[in-house]
């Protein structure tokens, strides 16, 4: 079995992204997660960590994302299931 730990340049630049969108993002979706793919600075914003993950999946499947709860310094990155 081959365990894949998270990168720490995805939490890094996913960090970095996250500050240039979250005036874009709270007040209006405080509390709710985003996912980014911190390649192409795409994201999903969704109610739930699953939600967000359902929609990042649709186009990013088995890659690492960077979720964070808006409005929090709650953040993340895990690859997408």
């Amino acid at each position: 079995m081959i365990t894949q730990w998270v990168d720490e340049q995805v939490l890094a630049k996913g960090k970095e992204i996250y500050e240039k969108i979250k005036a874009k993002l709270e007040p209006d979706h405080n509390g709710e997660i985003v996912a980014i793919d911190v390649d192409s600075g795409e994201y999903f914003v969704g109610k739930t960590l699953l939600e967000a993950n359902d929609q990042a999946r649709e186009k990013y499947l088995n890659k690492q994302l960077y979720f964070v709860r808006i409005g929090s310094e709650a953040a993340m990155a895990m690859r997408v299931w």
